[in-house]
């Protein structure tokens, strides 16, 4: 069906927006790109509207976005997902020359690189996943911005519900997402953890979203633009999982580096600490690395053998993924 007609038969007016996550890392710290949103003080992901008459593909016009927001070249990317809720903010409607009743479909991408490259454009920047998520991060143990602030919100929300019959409901849900009451923290779930806060109104786009102004914007991370931390949350889950049955982290990586590097790189990918000899031994199974005989360069304590990805292994078809083994307790 062509788009004017599906424009007639709804209604509404369809703008195709394009937002890119570019991931990367930096001293193993997982960072992502952003630029400044359409409002003032907004933080957004590099988005803007497909033309199609001047973009042959997605793709094509999603990578002029990115270069033109943030001055950066991507490299390595891939679909991450479409989003085309009714009532989403939608602010691409407005710089493509939509009303305000445009129906906004965004197309995702996924993008990774190895290098937090200088940016040239202003307002772009390499952020901090942690910074606008904080209760995703592990390594160091259960963030106290979950004991602390969200377990007693989210518990309190439930109760609320115990008038309407519907409380277990509610407390099920809160306990197998976020781990609480013996439940397994499963990293995956990045996208159901920032939706549960939404829909409990905790996160500061909630309150945007129903025309009030947050007590607590940044409480619970940085809000962004439009349901940009929505997408953001998305991609994260996406990378979580398919690190596991695809060897795309090797994308994050330099064409050399250590094992310990390696691993802090998964670590901040999943969120939480590894055991360093299983995570070893699977290496070592899966033939993913092999040891260049060169050594780091470091100044004090042993230097640490230099390795490179063996692509050949994913061209053979042989190459899964990494196993992420966790430390107990962890």
């Amino acid at each position: 069906m062509r788009p004017e007609a599906l424009d007639a038969a709804s209604g509404d007016q369809l703008v195709v927006g394009l937002n890119a996550v570019i991931f990367t890392t930096e001293d193993g710290e997982p960072k992502v790109l952003v630029a400044d949103g359409p409002n003032d003080g907004e933080i957004a992901l590099p988005f803007g509207p497909f033309d199609p008459k001047a973009h042959r593909t997605f793709e094509i016009g999603l990578r002029e976005w990115v270069r033109e927001q943030t001055g950066f070249e991507l490299g390595y990317v891939e679909q991450l997902y479409t989003f085309g809720d009714r009532g989403r903010e939608a602010p691409l409607a407005a710089l493509s020359g939509g009303g305000s009743d445009a129906r906004v479909i965004s197309v995702g991408y996924l993008g990774l690189t190895f290098e937090a490259k200088p940016l040239k454009a202003a307002g772009a920047r390499w952020a901090s996943w942690w910074s606008f998520f904080p209760w995703e991060d592990h390594r160091g143990g259960r963030p106290p911005v979950l004991t602390d602030l969200i377990e007693p919100e989210l518990r309190a929300w439930a109760d609320e519900a115990a008038a309407q019959g519907v409380r277990a409901t509610r407390y099920d849900r809160v306990r197998a997402t976020f781990g609480l009451d013996g439940a397994p923290w499963n990293e995956e779930r990045a996208l159901d953890r920032y939706q549960l806060l939404y829909e409990a109104g905790l996160v500061a786009e909630a309150a945007r979203d129903r025309g009030e102004t947050p007590e607590q914007p940044d409480a619970l991370g940085l809000p962004m633009a439009s349901d940009h931390r929505r997408i953001l949350a998305t991609a994260i889950s996406r990378l979580r999982g398919k690190i596991k049955y695809r060897p795309v982290v090797f994308e994050l990586m330099p064409e050399t580096f250590t094992l310990s590097h390696l691993q802090r790189v998964v670590e901040g990918i999943v969120g939480f600490p590894m055991h360093k000899q299983n995570f070893r031994r699977a290496l070592d199974r899966a033939g993913f690395v092999e040891g260049t005989g060169k050594m780091e360069a470091r100044t004090g304590g042993r230097p640490a053998e230099l390795y490179r990805y063996r692509r050949e292994t994913e061209r053979a078809g042989g190459a899964l993924g990494l196993t992420t083994p966790r430390l107990k307790d962890a």
